[in-house]
């Protein structure tokens, strides 16, 4: 009998709850609901400990467990609000004169400041890490949701749409409106720009 690459279970939480937890909370925003996906995640992997072939790291491993749990938190929770408005508060107002039909940043309408650093030099500091979080809590919890799925876990628009309950145009919208806020947020907070 061969034995599972995997450590003991009873180290799990010393090792990756904390990882785990602010993972969770940076996509659920509630300390209760990010508590509770950890030990899903913890409860899953325990029984599939048997089934991990150790092709990836066990963290990559539970953060693979933790993505699909809160899939279902998000799906769950959509089932519960599918009566809330797609009209999110001070979002829509002003959302799309920043962009042509294309897509594209008007020059002549709040086009993007230039950073001061190098995007990659900047995303590995803890302060950029710490004005996302606080910019990704200003985004109502829809908007929210989307742009993490999409951006930061790399999740399908067909599966976005079906875990929110939305169109792809519903979709595109909600993304639109998460990345025209993070900009302003972002070179707000960590810049100390204020937008045209």
């Amino acid at each position: 009998m061969t034995q599972s690459p995997v450590s003991d279970p009873e180290s799990w939480p010393d090792l990756y709850g904390d990882y785990l937890y602010r993972y969770a909370l940076l996509r659920t925003r509630e300390p209760n609901e990010a508590e509770e996906i950890v030990q899903e995640t913890f409860l899953a992997a325990l029984q599939a400990r048997g089934r991990f072939a150790g092709q990836s790291t066990e963290r990559s491993w539970l953060v693979g467990i933790m993505k699909h749990k809160i899939a279902d938190h998000f799906r769950r929770t959509m089932r519960e609000r599918l009566s809330d408005s797609m009209d999110d508060p001070g979002m829509a107002e002003g959302a799309d004169d920043a962009f042509d039909q294309g897509g594209h940043w008007r020059r002549d309408r709040g086009f993007p400041a230039a950073w001061p650093e190098n995007p990659g030099e900047t995303v590995e500091k803890q302060e950029f890490w710490d004005v996302m979080r606080r910019c990704l809590g200003e985004l109502p919890q829809r908007t929210m949701q989307a742009f993490t799925l999409r951006e930061v876990d790399d999740v399908s628009t067909e599966q976005i749409c079906s875990m929110l309950k939305v169109t792809p145009n519903n979709l595109w919208v909600l993304l639109h409106r998460s990345r025209k806020h993070l900009r302003r947020c972002l070179e707000r907070h960590l810049y100390g720009q204020g937008m045209a």
